[in-house]
């Protein structure tokens, strides 16, 4: 069964050593002259990235101003605050240096400098962005791959609310890609990362629609290289080639092209919302906690009365194709099972945890579980996931098969 598809990919990618170069040429071909640089923490100022950015937009003759203090799991305060200034400094295209929390961030304070009512609403669903301003990136952090897709995830303050909205009309401009960046990234944020990247593309990859081989191939390639490349750049961070197999990656793994015939579950993304909501833990780690959970609870779930492909033959075939274990054509539980231990192996290689105690240093408690189930299915009002839909009963028994 193959899904029909749309296909959309604007961004402009300008990728390499010297791509830093040509930062202000790329914000003068999208029109921007007064321009709101946003960016995180002090990392992006200590590295000499924020001047550099600042003087080529001096010396092109477009005017900005900054605004730093971007978090990991961006604040819905901080976007307040962006509104504010690009309304005062009447800004016309925004400059995210940084990550996917400083581009979700921009993206947000895009939709609201277009809107004059209260931009949690489009995350509350009680609306949809009409317009938002132009954006363009410098990437730092190889993750998120906000820089090419629709997506924005943004954080309440009030209520650790987590939420996520897509939208055409935050796709980048265009997104500058210098691997020589990451090259001094923490290993844990490295390989936090690595996760993240990988989590988009097997978000992708196991679905029902299972005849598009061409799609399956990209992703299959895109996952062995992402856990290929991730243990050498733990080992050499200064190893050029493979932060640039990493960086390309992230991008690739979330612009829709693995998407591209089949169907996206993103239920693990959507459990795991609510864990870095709740704990404040970094989302890629928190992915690597409760995948191999999820995907247990999926295979042994299925009831068999679905008009759909059971889900080990799935996994089987991304055991066999991406973790190269041997096939067993009789056996595809068994050989989806070894793939998925085997994923959990590779987290553990590379300091990733594989269930909740690892990840926030503690036993997670009954009532903590009722929160991440209440958020997650927002009061029992929602489900989530494709290839197996999860109703608050299932949210809460793979939050306690992840304990």
């Amino acid at each position: 069964m193959l899904k029909d598809f749309e296909y959309y990919a604007p961004t402009r990618v300008v990728f390499g050593k010297d791509s830093e170069e040509r930062i202000a040429e790329m914000v003068s071909m999208y029109g921007g002259k007064r321009v709101l640089v946003h960016y995180g923490g002090q990392s992006a100022l200590r590295s000499g990235l924020i001047d550099k950015v600042c003087e080529q937009l001096q010396d092109a003759g477009i005017k900005y101003c900054q605004l730093g203090g971007v978090v990991p799991n961006p604040l819905l305060s901080k976007v307040y605050e962006g509104i504010e200034l690009c309304r005062k400094e009447q800004i016309d295209f925004i400059l995210a240096v940084g990550g996917g929390s400083v581009i979700d961030s921009a993206k947000a304070i895009g939709y609201g400098a277009c809107f004059d009512g209260d931009v949690w609403q489009f995350w509350e669903g009680k609306g949809k962005p009409v317009a938002c301003l132009p954006i363009g990136v410098v990437l730092t952090i190889p993750a998120a791959g906000s820089e090419m897709s629709s997506s924005c995830v943004i954080t309440k303050d009030e209520g650790a609310l987590k939420r996520g909205i897509n939208s055409d009309l935050c796709r980048c401009k265009f997104a500058i890609m210098n691997p020589l960046r990451t090259c001094t990234l923490p290993p844990y944020q490295t390989a936090a990362g690595a996760t993240d990247i990988l989590m988009h593309t097997m978000e992708r990859y196991f679905s029902k629609y299972t005849d598009m081989s061409l799609t399956d191939a990209l992703a299959e390639a895109l996952m062995r290289t992402v856990i290929d490349s991730a243990p050498k750049v733990l080992t050499n961070p200064d190893d050029y080639r493979h932060r640039a197999q990493i960086m390309w990656a992230g991008s690739l793994s979330h612009n829709d092209l693995t998407e591209c015939g089949t169907e996206k579950d993103f239920a693990t993304h959507r459990l795991e919302h609510e864990l870095s909501a709740l704990f404040g833990v970094t989302h890629g780690a928190g992915l690597a906690a409760l995948w191999g959970s999820w995907a247990r609870y999926v295979i042994d779930s299925f009831d068999g009365r679905n008009t759909q492909p059971h889900p080990a033959e799935r996994f089987a075939q991304y055991a066999v194709n991406v973790m190269g274990v041997t096939p067993d054509f009789g056996h595809w539980r068994e050989v989806a099972l070894e793939g998925i231990a085997r994923t959990e192996t590779f987290f553990q290689s590379i300091g990733m945890p594989t269930n909740i105690h690892e990840l926030i240093g503690r036993d997670i408690t009954d009532a903590e579980i009722d929160v991440l189930v209440e958020k997650c299915s927002r009061g029992g009002t929602i489900t989530v996931g494709a290839i197996k839909v999860l109703t608050p009963t299932d949210m809460r028994n793979i939050y306690d098969m992840a304990r």
